[in-house]
């Protein structure tokens, strides 16, 4: 028999990619997402469910028992103004933490959070500390809290993912591609940062190294997935560039933060800008992550960046 597997939110970014690894072992596959797939091929292992109403979702997980969980669903957007805006990520994660108390055959369940219960650059002191700056990083620690207050029998881990890109993913760093390729990025002066990026291939080897090891010590549950290597956002554009063939240019700090403005001018009418001044503070503040527990269960990535630079941009050149 084929070994189950019950992804949640199978439908987005991270989620294609971890279904469709799932599928080529020869898992049976099940996805529970409000949203349709984005492959074809995927729409025979989704069912529509919101996560947030227990009864139906009860009723699919039951049925289905499944041998590994992997709960990716939660609304990521930072448009959210109050935590009832982000009710997947309490109320859903309540649902599953009651539901999988009575899955007999479950071995595994991971949890996914986000490195932004902690604020750009900030080094928590345990897994506890949190340092949140938006509401949806308030609600991802309501998620680390729901799942540390309702602990499963099974083996269980929280994963926070870094700045995850590659095939499927969406903004922003679709947009940072699309803005290279068109030639519409520029350096920002002198302003470069560095932080801690992951191709979603490695994302995806990271967590099913999790989901098959052993995380039973309660002080060693919460994991970030990322590349182990920080990136620098200058040598990073310099390389989708040059496989491009050509070179990025850079221009002055003090007109991209007049452009940042604009954008901002623009957001308070509701009208969508790729440079607003959070986004340009996300650009040239350092946040690097300490993946050190990740690394060894998953030592051995197997996508290099620049690899990871070819495939995205063949899968763009494929999407358009």
């Amino acid at each position: 028999m084929k070994r189950k597997i019950l992804i949640t939110g199978g439908s987005g970014f991270i989620g294609t990619n971890l279904v469709q690894y799932f599928l080529d072992k020869e898992f049976e596959v099940l996805n529970i997402d409000v949203k349709e797939p984005k492959k074809t091929e995927h729409f025979k292992h989704w069912v529509n469910i919101d996560i947030t109403n227990f009864e139906l979702l009860q009723k699919e997980i039951i049925s289905f028992d499944p041998k590994y969980f992997v709960h990716l669903a939660a609304r990521t957007d930072l448009d959210g103004t109050t935590l009832d805006d982000y009710s997947a990520n309490n109320i859903g994660v309540e649902n599953i933490m009651k539901i999988v108390k009575q899955l007999d055959k479950l071995e595994k369940i991971i949890i996914t959070s986000s490195m932004l219960v902690c604020k750009a650059n900030y080094h928590p002191k345990d897994q506890h500390d949190f340092a949140p700056t938006t509401v949806y990083g308030e609600s991802k620690v309501q998620t680390e809290k729901i799942v540390w207050s309702n602990t499963p029998v099974c083996d269980w881990a929280i994963i926070r993912p870094t700045s995850i890109w590659g095939p499927w993913f969406d903004v922003p760093y679709k947009n940072f591609f699309d803005m290279v390729i068109a030639k519409k990025y520029f350096h920002i002066g002198n302003k470069s940062c560095t932080k801690t990026y992951g191709y979603v291939e490695n994302a995806v080897y990271q967590i099913e190294q999790m989901l098959f090891s052993e995380t039973n010590s309660d002080l060693n549950k919460v994991f970030y997935i990322g590349d182990y290597d920080p990136t620098n956002i200058e040598v990073w554009a310099n390389e989708i560039s040059s496989e491009l063939g050509f070179s990025v240019k850079k221009i002055p700090f003090s007109l991209i933060k007049g452009v940042a403005f604009f954008g901002d001018f623009l957001k308070a009418f509701k009208v969508n800008f790729p440079m607003t001044s959070f986004r340009l503070k996300n650009m040239t503040t350092n946040n690097i992550v300490d993946l050190s527990n990740t690394q060894v269960i998953a030592p051995k990535l197997p996508i290099t960046r620049q690899v990871g630079i070819v495939k995205t941009l063949k899968w763009i050149n494929n999407n358009k």
